[in-house]
């Protein structure tokens, strides 16, 4: 087997992604027709779309019910195992990241999967750890989230530490930890390149301990680029400080066409009257009861903002004003950022053929 570079590890060179296509919607809380339909066949041709151009990761939502209101935002969504292991034995270059929930899935099953994954790729995947948020997802699935982060944390830092140990140590080994029991456990074979890349979404203090602890890219929405900028400076320093480099991605929703005017008046016929506002009350609600990702202070922005895309920080207008926007997140900070659509296999080669040139002009990114 020829062991592959793992674009994720490049250096210099900002990272750009697409995530939730697994998902029903992609990141539209919008009843437009036009939306994602996240099918296998679409999800596919995006894939191979984005490798021949150089895109550098694609990222998942692990979901298991919907978000409700007349779409059920999110209903309908591909398991991310299975969904990154199609993805990656029908691909080249691009890394193809795998989510999963610690209390769902059991550490020496996902230490398996994504070995046996990165080997079908020969080194192209990734582990996107959540260490658990929605509540009515534990429900569903018959278990209890802890009220307080720090048992979270705790109970996923364990179960990365027997996923990093299967990756690493040669032979049996038992484990006697708070949650788990091991006998004679091992996991062979190994991921190709020894870790694949691992990112995690944080933003309480115990979210962020442990993503500078453990994870290569620590994933974070961006609202406010003053308070972004600050926030990502602390990140490095606490990555510093335990003797790390932990990169700060942060995702965006793209609007790209040839005029200000066109790229606006689309934004219109997926947002407002057209956006599902039972299934975006029911998100905010979930987020801001259970998890500290968004920053509780601008609740009125958020919301507009999870309308159009789930959040992300919005890259609208003309292929110029597109590159401007990423160039200022990564004067924030930023090492990367995911990108959205409306519908991401149809408005991604017009963002192809405009804008990646423009961040390759501008030194923001490594030409192939």
């Amino acid at each position: 087997m020829t062991a592959l570079p793992n674009r994720m590890n490049r250096d210099n060179h900002f990272k750009l992604g697409t995530f939730a296509s697994n998902c029903s919607g992609g990141m539209s809380v919008t009843k437009s027709p036009g939306r994602w339909d996240a099918s296998w066949d679409s999800n596919l041709k995006l894939g191979l779309l984005l490798d021949e151009a150089g895109v550098d990761f694609m990222l998942p939502i692990a979901r298991w019910i919907g978000y409700g209101g007349e779409t059920n935002f999110h209903g309908s969504v591909l398991e991310t195992m299975t969904w990154a292991a199609g993805l990656l034995a029908s691909t080249k270059r691009i890394t193809v990241v795998s989510t999963t929930h610690t209390s769902a899935n059991h550490p020496v099953v996902v230490a398996k999967q994504i070995a046996t994954i990165d080997r079908i790729s020969h080194g192209r995947a990734g582990l996107n750890i959540v260490a658990g948020w929605n509540k009515p997802e534990y429900e569903a699935l018959g278990l209890t989230l802890p009220d307080d982060h720090e048992t979270r944390y705790a109970y996923a830092q364990e179960w990365f530490d027997i996923i990093q140990k299967l990756w690493t140590h040669e032979g049996a080994f038992d484990w006697d930890g708070q949650w788990f029991k091991l006998k004679g456990v091992h996991s062979d074979p190994k991921p190709v390149h020894g870790r694949p890349p691992i990112i995690n979404a944080a933003g309480s203090g115990q979210g962020r301990e442990f993503a500078t602890k453990n994870a290569d890219f620590l994933f974070t929405p961006a609202i406010d680029l003053a308070r972004s900028s600050e926030e990502v400076a602390e990140m490095h320093e606490l990555s510093a400080s335990k003797g790390r480099k932990v990169d700060v991605l942060t995702f965006s929703h793209v609007v790209c066409r040839p005029t200000e005017a066109e790229a606006l008046a689309f934004v219109e016929t997926f947002t407002g009257v057209n956006s599902d506002w039972a299934a975006v009350e029911n998100l905010v609600a979930l987020q801001f009861a259970h998890a500290q990702s968004f920053p509780h202070d601008l609740l009125a922005l958020i919301k507009d903002r999870m309308a159009m895309g789930h959040g992300g920080y919005p890259l609208i207008g003309t292929p110029e004003q597109v590159a401007d926007g990423i160039s200022l997140l990564a004067e924030t900070g930023f090492g990367g950022t995911t990108l959205s659509f409306v519908d991401y296999a149809a408005e991604f080669p017009y963002f192809r053929d405009t804008v990646l040139p423009i961040l390759e002009a501008r030194g923001l990114r490594l030409s192939d």
